[in-house]
C-alpha cells in the first residue's frame, strides 16, 4: 500500500478517454494534454505502424494500397486488440517525457455496457502498453464528473453522452448509476447516415471526411434561423467521374433524423425507468448533454421538446469523460473517498 501510495505520488499518472472516434489524455496536475483522432495507419503485409493520431486521420481514404488507415476501436471497445495496444503505447510515450522509472498508472473510460472480456481486453492493452496499474470507470459516470454534476448528492442527476460510437444514458444519485443505458448510435452513425443519403439520392460516393464536415457545417435536428447549404464533392457513381453539387441544411437534417430518435428513444427509455422520486428531482434539474453529438445544432431543443425537462450543455462537452478520469485520479491518493470507497481496479 504504501509503495503504491508513493508511486502515485511521483508517476505521472494518466486519465484517457479512449474513445471510437478521438483518444483525450488527462495528466494529473496538468489537466488534459493530448487530444488526437484514434486512428492508426498500418502496412497491410507486415502490419507495421506508420502513423497514429492526426496523421493517420489525414491518410483515411488517400494511402497507397500497401497501407490501412484504421479504427482500432468500434462502438468504444476494442476491435483490433494489437493495432489498439500499439494507438495506447505511442500516446503514453507522447505525454509520458518526464524521466521516472515508474510506470503511470492509467484510469480508462469505457461504456457502460461492455463484457467482462471486453473490460479485460482494456485493461490487458493499456498494461501490455506500459501502464504500472489500470482502472476502468464507466463513461456516463466520467462524464458526470467532468460536467462538474453533484453525483454525490441523494438527488438525482442525469447525463447524456453522445460521443463517436456510442451514446450514454445514465441517471446517478448518491454516487452510483442507477439507471444506466448504451446504444451504439451517436456521431459515426449520423455520419455514416449523411455517406448513405449522398450515394441513395445523388449517386454521389463521398468519403468519410467530407461526410464529417458536411455534419459540422450542415448538420441540425431543428429548423435554423437561416439555413446553410454548401458544395460538396465527390465521385459519380454511375459515371466513376468527379462531381460537385450543393445540399442544403434541410436535407441533411432529413438524413440525420433516423439515428437522432434513436437516442431520443433511449433517453426516453430511461427516464421511464427512473424511480418517480429521482425523476421529480429532473423536473427541476434537467439533464446534461456531453460528448461531440452534443454539438448538433437544435440537439438540447430537441430533447428539451421530447421529454419536457430542462436540457443544459456541458460546459466542455468534448472532454467531459477525460476530464471525469482526471478527477478519479484525484481520489486515488486520498483516503476514504466519498464516491468509491477502497480502491477497486474498475468502476
Amino acid at each position: 500500500m504504501v509503495i503504491d501510495y508513493l508511486g502515485g505520488l511521483f508517476s505521472s499518472d494518466l486519465g484517457m478517454d479512449l474513445g471510437t472516434a478521438n483518444c483525450l489524455i488527462y495528466v494529473k496536475d496538468k489537466g488534459i494534454v493530448l487530444r488526437e483522432p484514434s486512428v492508426v495507419a498500418v502496412e497491410r503485409e507486415t502490419g507495421e505502424v506508420k502513423a497514429v493520431g492526426a496523421k493517420a486521420k489525414q491518410m483515411l481514404g488517400r494511402t497507397p494500397a500497401n497501407i490501412v488507415a484504421v479504427r482500432p476501436m468500434k462502438n468504444g471497445v476494442i476491435a483490433d486488440f494489437e493495432v489498439t495496444q500499439e494507438m495506447i503505447r505511442y500516446f503514453i510515450r507522447k505525454v509520458h517525457s518526464r524521466s521516472s522509472l515508474l510506470r503511470p498508472r492509467i484510469v480508462i473510460g469505457i461504456p457502460s455496457d461492455i463484457t467482462g472480456v471486453e473490460r479485460r481486453a482494456v485493461d490487458d492493452a493499456a498494461r501490455q502498453a506500459g501502464a504500472r496499474e489500470v482502472y476502468l470507470i464507466e463513461e456516463p459516470m466520467a462524464s458526470a464528473m467532468g460536467a462538474d454534476l453533484p453525483i454525490a448528492e441523494p438527488h438525482a442527476s442525469m447525463i447524456v453522452d453522445i460521443g463517436g460510437g456510442t451514446t450514454e444514458v445514465a441517471v446517478i444519485s448518491l454516487g452510483g448509476m442507477v439507471v444506466a443505458k448504451s446504444i451504439d448510435v451517436a456521431g459515426d452513425e449520423l455520419t455514416e447516415c449523411i455517406v448513405q443519403y449522398f450515394r441513395k439520392k445523388y449517386n454521389l460516393i463521398i468519403g468519410e471526411t467530407t461526410a464529417e464536415e458536411v455534419k459540422i457545417n450542415l448538420g441540425s435536428v431543428y429548423p435554423l434561423k437561416e439555413e446553410k447549404s454548401m458544395e460538396v464533392k465527390g465521385r459519380d457513381q454511375t459515371q466513376g467521374l468527379p462531381r460537385t453539387l450543393t445540399v442544403t441544411s434541410e436535407e441533411i437534417r432529413q438524413a440525420l433524423m433516423e439515428p437522432v430518435r434513436l437516442i431520443i428513444d433511449v433517453i426516453k427509455s430511461t427516464l421511464e425507468e427512473t424511480p418517480p422520486e429521482l425523476a421529480a428531482d429532473l423536473v427541476d434539474r434537467g439533464l446534461v448533454v456531453a460528448g461531440g453529438g452534443s454539438l448538433l445544432r437544435g440537439i438540447t431543443e430537441l430533447i428539451r421538446k421530447e421529454t419536457d425537462i430542462p436540457v443544459h450543455r456541458a460546459a466542455d462537452p468534448l472532454s467531459c469523460v477525460a476530464l471525469g478520469t482526471g478527477k478519479f485520479l484525484e481520489q486515488l491518493n486520498e483516503k476514504g473517498s466519498r464516491f468509491f470507497g477502497s480502491r477497486h481496479k474498475s468502476f
